[in-house]
C-alpha cells in the first residue's frame, strides 16, 4: 500500500513573541505542517491581566483560523449580559460633571451619567471582553510541548553569511538561531522592527500618543451594587475633558474590567507602566460625575499606562522578515480593535505560508501580507488615535451631537471586513495574478 506523500513544508520558520499573536499564528500553522519554533522572552507564557475587547472581526477571523482558537475565545469571552443589550459595544454617557448645566443637564433631560445613545454592532461573528491571562493560557494548551523554547529574548537580527539567505536571531543570553524566516510578533518594543526599517527611520520606535489608562478589575457584586445591574454589567463609556473612562464584563460577567483614560503632553519614565497612588487617581476624577467617581474609588492598587504608538511605516517587510501584529502596528486602544487586527493579520500569514512550495516563496507571500494588510491596520492606528480625542473632548469639543454623529458610523470599516475576500486578494498577489502585483 503506498505512503502519501509527505506535506511537509521545506522550511523552518522562527516566531518572535508567544503572546496573542504569535500564538494564534502558531496554531493555525499547526494545521498547515509548517515547521517552526516559537521565542518567547518570558521564563513561560504569560499575560498582563487586563481585559481586552475582540470585535466581530476578531470573532470571524478565529472562526476561519482554527477550532482551537475559537474554543479559546468562546471559553473566555463574555460580551454584555442583558439581551437588551447584546447588539452593543458600548453605551454612551457623559461622565464628566463640568459637560452640565446649572440644572446638571448635558441635553434636554439627559443628566450626567444618563445614557445618550448606543453604538450599534455590525458585520456578524462573535464580540466580546476577555481577561488577556485567561485566554492566553486558553490558546497555550494547543501548543505541543518542544515548540516553544523560553528566556530567548531577542535583541538583533543579521543575515547569515554561508549563502543561505537564512536569517540569524541573537538572543539576550548571547545564544543564537538560525531560521530560514523570521516572523517578529515582538510587540510594541519590537526589536525586529528597528532592524527592518532602520534605525534612523521615525517609524523605528513606538512614541508616546498623548494619553495613559488606570486599569482596574471590581468583582461584578461590588460592580452592581454601586452602580447597578444595568450599568456594572453591560459595556460602558462616559465621556470628559482630556479624558473618558470605560468598563465592561470579563470573565463570564464575574469582574467589570475598568479603563480610566487621562492626558498629559510628556511621558517621561522609562517604565510605561507604573505604579501611583490611589489620592492621584481620585484627584485625576475629581470633577467628574457620580458614577465615575464610584467606579475610580473602587479600583484598588492603580497602575498607569502610558500609551504608545507607531508612527505609519512604509513596509512590514524585507526579505525573509515581515512584522506581525503590535511589532508592525500599535496602537491606541481607543476602538478596541488593536487586539482584532493582530487576530486578522495572524489568518491571512498562516493561509499565505500554506500557499509557499518553497523558501524562495517566503519573501513574496511576506510581500502579499505587507500589501494586504499595511493600509488597513495603519489607518486603525491613525483613527484610533482620532477616537480618544473625539472622546475626550478633542475633536468637535462637547458637542455631544456632533460626537454621537461621527461615532455611531465610526467602526463599520473594522467590523465589516470581508476577510475571505482579503485572503482571495492576497493569494492573487503572491501568485502573481493581481493587477497590484503587475503594477
Amino acid at each position: 500500500m503506498a505512503t502519501p506523500e509527505s506535506t511537509k513544508k521545506p522550511f523552518n520558520l522562527a516566531i518572535v513573541g508567544g503572546g496573542i499573536s504569535g500564538l494564534t499564528l502558531a496554531i493555525t500553522l499547526l494545521q498547515y505542517d509548517v515547521d517552526f519554533t516559537i521565542y518567547e522572552a518570558a521564563p513561560h507564557f504569560g499575560e498582563i491581566g487586563a481585559g481586552v475587547a475582540f470585535g466581530p472581526n476578531a470573532g470571524r477571523a478565529m472562526e476561519l483560523m482554527s477550532p482551537k482558537i475559537l474554543d479559546a475565545f468562546k471559553t473566555c469571552k463574555t460580551g454584555n449580559v442583558w439581551e437588551s443589550k447584546h447588539n452593543s459595544w458600548f453605551t454612551i454617557r457623559a461622565g464628566d460633571a463640568r459637560r452640565a448645566d446649572k440644572d446638571g443637564f448635558v441635553r434636554p433631560g439627559k443628566k450626567v451619567g444618563d445614557e445618550l445613545f448606543d453604538i450599534p454592532l455590525t458585520g456578524g461573528g462573535g464580540r466580546g471582553g476577555v481577561y488577556r491571562a485567561q485566554f492566553l493560557d486558553e490558546l497555550v494548551k494547543a501548543i505541543p510541548d518542544g515548540i516553544a523554547k523560553f528566556d530567548k529574548r531577542m535583541v538583533d537580527l543579521e543575515e547569515a553569511n554561508d549563502g543561505s539567505g537564512d536569517m540569524i536571531i541573537h538572543f539576550a543570553d548571547g545564544s543564537k538561531a538560525q531560521h530560514n524566516a523570521v516572523i517578529g510578533c515582538d510587540g510594541i518594543k519590537s526589536k525586529a522592527r528597528p532592524w527592518l526599517l532602520g534605525e534612523n527611520d521615525p517609524a523605528s520606535q513606538a512614541f508616546f500618543s498623548g494619553k495613559y489608562a488606570y486599569r482596574g478589575l471590581i468583582p461584578m457584586d461590588e460592580a452592581v451594587e454601586i452602580l447597578g445591574a444595568e450599568v456594572a454589567q453591560n459595556s460602558q463609556m462616559f465621556l470628559g475633558y482630556h479624558g473618558h473612562l470605560l468598563t465592561f464584563p470579563i470573565q463570564q460577567g464575574k469582574t467589570m474590567n475598568v479603563v480610566a483614560f487621562n492626558s498629559r503632553e510628556t511621558w517621561n519614565d522609562e517604565k510605561w507602566v507604573v505604579s501611583t497612588s490611589k489620592e492621584e487617581m481620585e484627584a485625576d476624577f475629581a470633577e467628574w460625575g457620580g458614577h465615575v467617581q464610584k467606579i475610580v474609588g473602587a479600583m484598588q492598587k492603580p497602575d498607569i499606562w502610558a500609551l504608545f504608538m507607531h508612527k505609519p511605516c512604509n513596509t512590514f517587510t524585507k526579505g525573509r522578515v515581515c512584522l506581525l501584529g503590535d511589532a508592525a502596528h500599535a496602537t491606541t486602544p481607543h476602538q478596541g480593535a488593536g487586539a482584532g487586527m493582530c487576530i486578522e493579520d495572524s489568518f491571512i500569514m498562516a493561509n499565505l505560508i500554506k500557499e509557499a512550495k518553497s523558501v524562495e516563496d517566503l519573501p513574496r507571500a511576506f510581500r502579499a501580507f505587507d500589501q494586504v494588510r499595511r493600509e488597513r491596520t495603519q489607518k486603525n492606528v491613525k483613527t484610533s488615535q482620532e477616537a480618544g480625542m473625539l472622546y475626550d473632548f478633542e475633536l468637535y469639543g462637547d458637542d455631544l451631537d456632533k460626537i454621537q454623529e461621527n461615532f455611531v458610523k465610526r467602526m463599520g470599516w473594522i467590523w465589516d471586513i470581508n476577510l475571505e475576500e482579503q485572503l482571495e486578494e492576497a493569494k492573487d498577489i503572491f501568485h502573481g495574478n493581481s493587477a497590484k502585483t503587475r503594477l
